[in-house]
């Protein structure tokens, strides 16, 4: 069967994540529903992340094997006609080599967390970025966040519904960013790494808006990092200003 790779957009408010669950709307459902459309005996798909419950994608990577040797123009243009009115959309689609594996093929994922700091509440933002009342010290946050780049074990950062085998992972960047925007200020925190752990970008910018907040110094979060301790994190910010934006493969499928 032809494997394609498909690079899924989507608002995340909707759903219960990306995995299939039983009487609750996914994303994978939405895609895999879609797929039925074009062929009904369409297997099951596998993707890049898992998202949780409320988590965007705008780069997001699965892929699927049909029994018909489709264009990929007309297979993403066929499944965005199936999708709608989901808030899902396939953004390219492309012919991959057999041992391709979304998932296990990947060698880096990125992800965005946006943060906004204003008194009124969110209107057009809503559900896509994190409100706090108050500006946070995006220096101090910056100065904490680099005590957690390179390879540590991240236990403290890990949820404890987490199933991956090791808590050791190696976080390649972390790059924050702050700007002026109507009301308010933005901050954005950039995070790449082969791989994380579950609740492991939400419980580091939890801990970061609390040494941006005072609450807490920069030299606390490597304090915390080193407790490797679940108890020693900071609270677990909501879900959803997190984005999955990109996930890269030894060759780029989408060309």
């Amino acid at each position: 069967m032809p494997r394609y790779a498909l690079k899924i957009d989507y608002h995340g408010r909707p759903f219960a994540g990306w995995q299939r669950q039983s009487g609750q709307p996914s994303v994978q459902d939405a895609v895999e529903t879609a797929l039925r459309k074009l062929e009904a005996d369409a297997p099951g798909i596998a993707a890049a992340g898992r998202t949780d419950a409320g988590v965007h994608a705008t780069g997001q990577v699965a892929h699927c094997d049909l029994a018909k040797d489709w264009d990929p123009f007309r297979l993403s243009e066929a499944l965005n006609w199936h999708l709608k009115p989901a808030p899902v959309a396939i953004l390219k689609a492309a012919r991959v080599p057999d041992d391709f594996h979304a998932r296990f093929s990947a060698i880096e994922r990125r992800y965005l967390f946006r943060l906004i700091a204003r008194r009124a509440p969110l209107t057009h933002e809503a559900g896509l970025a994190w409100r706090v009342l108050t500006p946070l010290d995006a220096d101090a946050m910056r100065e904490g966040a680099a005590h957690l780049v390179g390879h540590h074990d991240f236990t403290t950062f890990r949820s404890t519904m987490c199933q991956a085998q090791s808590p050791v992972k190696t976080l390649d960047e972390i790059t924050i960013t702050d700007h002026d925007i109507p009301h308010g200020r933005e901050y954005r925190f950039f995070l790449r790494a082969r791989s994380f752990l579950h609740n492991q970008v939400r419980s580091i910018v939890g801990t970061l808006e609390r040494v941006g907040a005072g609450a807490w110094a920069p030299g606390d979060v490597r304090t915390a990092l080193e407790a490797k301790d679940r108890a020693a994190c900071g609270p677990v910010c909501p879900p959803e200003g997190l984005y999955l934006t990109g996930v890269r493969y030894p060759e780029d499928p989408f060309g």
